[in-house]
């Protein structure tokens, strides 16, 4: 899909203003170009890679499930077999890497790896649509995206679900733009794998089947080609549904959970505050987040691209639609139905099909009779500002505390946890696990109780979890040394706790506080 030329060339009032110098006469090498973008996405998530931590996207939870598969490998089927509310090819691929990684390395090795690979159907993608610049422009738009940085070094299932989607988007145009259902069926190979990693990705079946309805002037052609790929698409969601059937009495199971998670999120969200308000912010998040993390002049740029394609290329109003209708129905569920909390990782497919129009955007706004310099200009600030704003953001949010960072944090190239809960996650892993004690964790009310479960290097047999039914039972199994209370944790409101001062007494066993670590988090080791 990488070689295939641009059938489409722009027109010509386009070409001149798609770069700020003249085009050679000949395209370079595709494997020359490839590489260096190859490349230069590495680079920058190489530098991030070493420092950042499993934070967001349930990075820590996923990884965990996947330890549990791991040392039990079998064909999950449902999502009570041991996937839950995650896609199972996640766990799988976690699963294999914890056979040559450590568990703080193995999923984020997973999303370096996927997260990568990206660029290349995303530059094989524009280049089919818009030519050989056009995919580098987009190539080179996408290795400076700062929110994927973290998505490709952590172990969330952003990064490998986005190069399944790509290569669906790279395979499903080569196959309507050749004519051929070859690339087509391989196009929904990738959707169905796309599918066993998130959820979100169910929705482009139905969307990029319909679109295949209006591919061809002969609608023979076009419903065959419709009727073929809908049906390559069916096999993991159908077995999929018949898992959870069989197991929950209900195919949609997993979606209800999630749907039900989302409809109790709003509420919390919402609270007392104003719900005008909550819509307000809803309706900018989509564009809000794509010229955060995108940087505002790329975004703008691919925007004004989506308007000129759908405009000026019919034949690429497919993609535009696939990354418009998306956003618009989570933005209208969040926005005026009230059952949807939206998050930056939600938007990485939508946001991702921006820089494939980021050049046809630049041609529209500069025009033919823009002056040399002023197209130079454009673009050099253009890629300035790309460049500067994750640098800022990722430094701004490296380990430190506060409410902007930690708001920027989930956007971030950087993700790093709290800095009192790795304090006490590296106390936990130095003093307590490297010598075989056992530890009991309090409930935190923001989950946090989970990174630090994961950090501190416990296997779950020397752990007592409050967010476990069988806490009572793991303490007196365990007999922890060391215990973790939560500022609004669950344990301060427990009948068996009783504290005064610096001590604690649960279930008549005394703890004392340690001095060194700060709230939101209190250390106890228990007294002899």
């Amino acid at each position: 899909m990488a070689t295939a030329p641009a059938p489409h060339p722009v027109s010509p009032p386009i070409t001149p203003g798609l770069s700020a110098v003249p085009a050679p006469q000949h395209e370079p090498s595709t494997r020359l170009l490839v590489g260096l973008l190859l490349a230069a996405t590495l680079v920058p998530r190489l530098v991030v890679f070493f420092v950042n931590e499993n934070l967001f996207g349930d990075a820590v939870v996923r990884t965990e499930l996947a330890e549990r598969w791991f040392r039990a490998p079998h064909l999950i089927t449902a999502y009570g077999d041991g996937a839950y509310q995650f896609g199972p090819l996640h766990l799988y691929l976690v699963g294999a890497a914890l056979s040559v990684f450590d568990r703080e390395v193995a999923g984020r090795v997973v999303s370096l790896l996927f997260g990568v690979l990206s660029v290349v159907p995303l530059f094989a993608l524009t280049r089919r649509l818009f030519g050989w610049r056009a995919g580098v422009v987009a190539g080179l738009s996408f290795a400076a995206w700062g929110m994927h940085m973290q998505f490709a070094t952590t172990a969330c299932s952003e990064a490998v679900s986005l190069f399944f989607m790509l290569a669906t988007f790279a395979l499903y145009a080569e196959g309507v733009d050749e004519n051929r259902f070859s690339p087509l069926f391989s196009a929904a190979l990738m959707l169905n794998l796309a599918c066993a990693l998130r959820y979100d990705a169910w929705m482009y079946i139905p969307l990029l089947t319909l679109a295949l309805c209006f591919s061809s002037t002969d609608k023979v052609v076009s419903l065959t080609r419709a009727v073929g790929f809908g049906l390559a698409c069916l096999p993991f969601p159908l077995l999929w549904m018949q898992g959870n059937e069989l197991l929950h009495g209900n195919p949609f199971f997993p979606v209800a959970a999630v749907e039900d998670f989302h409809r109790n999120w709003v509420r919390a969200s919402v609270g007392s505050g104003s719900a005008v308000v909550w819509r307000l912010k809803q309706l900018a998040f989509w564009p809000g987040i794509a010229l955060l993390t995108l940087s505002p002049l790329v975004a703008l740029l691919g925007m004004l691209g989506m308007v000129r394609a759908w405009k000026a290329r019919p034949d690429t109003r497919w993609l535009v639609a696939a990354a418009v209708i998306p956003a618009a129905y989570f933005t209208f569920r969040s926005s005026i139905l009230l059952t949807f909390v939206p998050l930056g990782r939600f938007t990485v497919t939508q946001v991702a099909l921006v820089p494939v129009f980021v050049a046809l955007g630049f041609a529209w706004l500069v025009g033919s009779r823009a002056s040399p310099a002023l197209r130079k200009g454009l673009a050099g600030l253009t890629a300035v500002v790309a460049v500067a704003v994750p640098v800022a953001m990722g430094l701004y949010t490296f380990r430190s505390d506060g409410p902007l960072q930690d708001t920027l944090r989930p956007v971030s190239p950087t993700s790093t946890n709290p800095v009192s809960l790795m304090q006490v996650a590296k106390f936990l892993k130095t003093e307590v696990a490297s010598k075989g004690g056992a530890a009991a964790l309090d409930v935190d009310p923001n989950y946090m109780d989970l990174q630090l479960a994961f950090f501190s290097g416990l296997p779950e047999e020397r752990l007592a979890r409050v967010r476990w039914d069988t806490f009572r039972q793991r303490l007196r199994a365990t007999r922890p040394e060391v215990l973790v209370r939560f500022d609004g944790g669950s344990l301060s409101k427990d009948a068996g706790v009783k504290l005064e001062g610096r001590s604690l007494v649960l279930d008549g066993i005394a703890y004392q506080k340690l001095e060194g670590f700060s709230a939101p988090l209190h250390v106890y080791r228990r007294q002899p």
